[in-house]
């Protein structure tokens, strides 16, 4: 333990170093600050909606909002990022606060935290390598079109369904909504080709809000959602027992929170990456969340990890380092305790303007114009993807699609399997079989029927030169093909297996043992199976 976290703090500093690599001019630190702004007024409305979701006070959304943004902001593995409470959370939290209570909720997140702690200690953030490119396009198309769906609720009339909320906008009503979220999107569209002394989206929701302000309008805005007001986030421990039966409540809802929690924040680690040329800190990504939702439970906050929508927003903002993330933190506390009257004047439909900009720049268009030049299994995984995420969650989206794309490599290389036969030149009257392509379980069965042994000669050689032993459904093959040729009475041979191939059948104890003829295993001799002998 003493070694991993001796390894993680050496990383972490070394990582620190090279992100702060920044020349801090005036300008640089008023785009930051900016972009932060920003952010903080983009935050405030989707903190008190997924609040909502989560069946949970506001203030617990935003209480959440600050802690998490502030933690990552600091220690996370990607400058630019910003994290918060999200919706992919909050439709999981639900049942969990309708079946026990928040207070529940509050130790979930702070076993959540322990979780990806644990997860960023043990450097398990570096399997995000094993999402596929094509996993990654359906997240961010997928995710595009949450975020899109979510505004359509700001068309709607507020309350609940029987007190006639939910129904949709009807005449002008409409039409101004339509009309300021129009305005945002132009605002922010035109804004970088005059100038880029503003972020784009802050002057978007400025200009609408000085409309609406100022002449009056009669439209929606962020205080007609919850106010805002509130202190500083107290501490407190978690008002449950602390027994068995409790952890036996918290642990599978903290396992979900942990695990698409981290999927969304190394997804949006990896997109983020993508936009600023930044790789690296999945760990310590994992380890920021990790501490983030630890501190998060104890102060009454519901718990979150990375927005994607809010990320990019910073990004086009011009945030690139860890200054904007946590000004927007420090300015969303800021809005809790002294600004709530201000900002509960800003008109939703700004906000939505803005979140609508981030759908456009989020969709990964260009998927639909490569998607007859890719694979076709690639294609059908973007889609797969996009549509899972849509429909369920974003986290049980990335799994399928990892396991779509693993069975349909496992299928391709299946079939690359086959043989090249020729009599042998340094063993005359025996059969030399050149083995191309991988050997592992799917492919086991198509190896079994490479091999005529009734026709074989007395001497047979297997050459693996072209091949790679992979598993132990491998060895099995291999061993069946030798107890069959020992039946017949002939003598098989293995020629050129790999050093990690010899560890695998040294660990099966029937086929291999270890040999000094050749101690670095870069190429094997022959290996007789009846005798035991290389030669």
């Amino acid at each position: 333990m003493k070694a991993t976290l001796a390894s993680f703090a050496k990383h972490w500093v070394t990582n620190r170093k090279s992100q702060n690599a920044v020349a801090w001019t005036p300008s640089r630190i008023r785009i930051e600050l900016l972009a932060g702004l920003t952010v903080a007024l983009a935050l405030v409305p989707e903190a008190v909606a997924f609040a909502f979701v989560a069946d949970v006070h506001p203030l617990v959304g935003l209480y959440a909002a600050f802690i998490v943004g502030l933690v990552t902001a600091l220690f996370g593995g990607r400058p630019g990022m910003i994290s918060g409470a999200t919706g992919a959370l909050a439709v999981v939290m639900v049942s969990l606060v309708a079946e026990h209570g928040v207070q529940y909720l509050f130790a979930a997140v702070i076993l959540m935290g322990l979780m990806q702690l644990a997860a960023g200690l043990f450097r398990l953030g570096k399997f995000i390598r094993l999402v596929p490119h094509s996993v990654m396009l359906g997240f961010v198309n997928g995710l595009a079109i949450v975020i899109f769906l979510a505004q359509l609720s700001q068309f709607q009339t507020p309350g609940p369904v029987e007190q006639g909320g939910g129904a949709w906008l009807t005449g002008q009503p409409l039409y101004l909504m339509l009309g300021l979220t129009a305005l945002t999107m132009a605002v922010i569209w035109v804004m970088p080709r005059l100038t880029n002394a503003v972020p784009a989206p802050l002057a978007g929701i400025l200009v609408t809000a000085a409309i609406v302000i100022v002449f009056g309008l009669d439209a929606p805005r962020v205080g007609d959602l919850a106010s805002i007001e509130g202190g500083l986030p107290p501490f407190g421990i978690p008002d449950v027992p602390f027994t068995l039966e409790t952890l036996l409540i918290i642990f599978p809802y903290a396992l979900i929170f942990a695990l698409i929690g981290l999927i969304e924040s190394l997804l949006t680690l990896n997109l983020v990456g993508e936009i600023t040329g930044k790789r690296g800190g999945a760990s310590q990504e994992c380890a920021a969340q990790g501490a983030a939702n630890l501190i998060t439970g104890f102060f009454g906050g519901m718990g979150g990890c990375a927005m994607i929508g809010q990320s990019m927003i910073n990004v086009k903002s011009g945030g690139r380092t860890r200054l904007a993330a946590t000004a927007a933190a420090v300015l969303l506390l800021c809005f809790i305790l002294f600004a709530s009257d201000l900002i509960e004047q800003i008109p939703l439909a700004a906000l939505t303007g803005v979140m609508f900009m981030v759908v456009v720049g989020t969709f990964a268009w260009r998927s639909l114009m490569i998607a007859r030049k890719i694979p076709l299994t690639d294609a059908f995984v973007i889609l797969l993807v996009t549509a899972v995420t849509v429909m369920f969650d974003l986290a049980i989206a990335v799994v399928v699609g990892v396991i779509v794309s693993a069975l349909a490599y496992a299928w391709s290389n299946a079939t690359r399997i086959h043989v090249v036969s020729h009599d042998s030149v340094s063993l005359p009257g025996a059969k030399v079989y050149e083995i191309n392509g991988p050997l592992f379980f799917a492919s086991t069965d198509r190896f079994a029927e490479l091999f005529d042994i009734e026709s074989d000669p007395d001497a047979v050689i297997v050459d693996f030169l072209r091949s790679r032993v992979v598993d132990q459904s491998a060895l099995q093959a291999i061993e069946d093909l030798a107890a069959r040729y020992e039946a017949a009475g002939k003598t098989l041979r293995l020629r050129h297996l790999s050093r990690d191939c010899h560890k695998l059948l040294t660990k099966a104890g029937q086929l291999m043992i270890d040999s000094s003829d050749d101690p670095d295993y870069e190429i094997a001799v022959d290996y007789d199976v009846r005798t035991g002998v290389f030669g």
